[in-house]
């Protein structure tokens, strides 16, 4: 795992690609992943479940967005779905690529990286997911996520060395237009359900929010941080991770605070030294 961390930190923040390098690289596709780790960050990514049972690597419940063609993934055999072009809406440069297996993300796992899988269907997702993981050998480097929180908890149960965390969104006030902290009741809920930790969008995070998460034991992940300020605010605050679309911009800008217009993610690129 490689990770940024701001002077004055007394550990260092874990760096995730969002559905893989998906500032750069179409999302949720191998080539984003890919380039994920290419960029020596952690990387996540979707997962539903097909009407043949299959884990495929998309995030919206239908193809519309990504392939043009809209087709339910729960609906719809993975056979079908392979043969939709989810590269050609971000450029030309990616045309030609599919939906990929989760098994195919699985096998390009580097050593020492970690794999976040957000589960996006139901529970019904989890025997599969349990038994995927368990084929590719590589347990001890899957983190396990989702908003459901009957689904993440049964992904515990099932799998109990493998961390799970509850994610969360957050609300904007009517009036001020102002996020809304998260309320520190999700830290006793996650517990309750023998969760590690929590995964909440990043504009709800307070200090006080933070003290309390880490206080209780449990880790705090956020996401999708692409604003250096807000990443910078964050690590502050000491959480143990931050999803972003653009992993090795995301840490140049931590490693060398200053104003920074955006611009391409230009970082070194090593190459993996093995799959998965």
């Amino acid at each position: 795992m490689v990770a940024a961390c701001l002077t004055g930190c007394d550990r260092p923040v874990e760096i995730i690609a969002h559905r893989g390098a998906s500032h750069d690289a179409p999302e949720n596709t191998l080539a984003a992943v890919m380039l994920g780790w290419q960029r020596n960050a952690d990387v996540e990514v979707d997962i539903h479940l097909t009407a043949d049972n299959r884990l495929v690597v998309i995030h919206d419940k239908d193809t519309h967005r990504t392939a043009g063609q809209k087709l339910i993934v729960a609906q719809t055999r993975s056979e079908e779905l392979r043969k939709l072009d989810v590269g050609r809406f971000k450029s030309e440069d990616f045309a030609g690529e599919k939906i990929p297996f989760l098994e195919e993300v699985l096998e390009t796992i580097p050593p020492r990286k970690k794999l976040y899988v957000e589960i996006k269907s139901g529970p019904e997702t989890v025997p599969f997911l349990e038994q995927a993981i368990h084929a590719s050998g590589k347990q001890a480097q899957i983190v396990i996520i989702g908003f459901d929180l009957d689904t993440v908890a049964l992904a515990k149960e099932r799998m109990p060395r493998i961390p799970v965390y509850w994610l969360k969104s957050t609300e904007k006030e009517k009036m001020s237009r102002k996020y809304i902290p998260h309320d520190a009741s999700l830290i006793q809920t996650a517990k309750d359900k023998g969760l590690d930790g929590l995964n909440v969008h990043f504009a709800g995070v307070t200090e006080e929010f933070a003290r309390a998460v880490r206080a209780s034991g449990l880790g705090l992940y956020v996401w999708t941080v692409d604003d250096p300020a807000e990443a910078r605010r964050l690590a502050g605050l000491k959480v143990d991770g931050i999803t972003t679309n653009r992993p090795a911009w995301l840490r140049e800008q931590l490693a060398a605070p200053q104003t920074s217009k955006p611009g391409p993610d230009t970082s070194p690129e090593p190459q993996p030294s093995t799959k998965d």
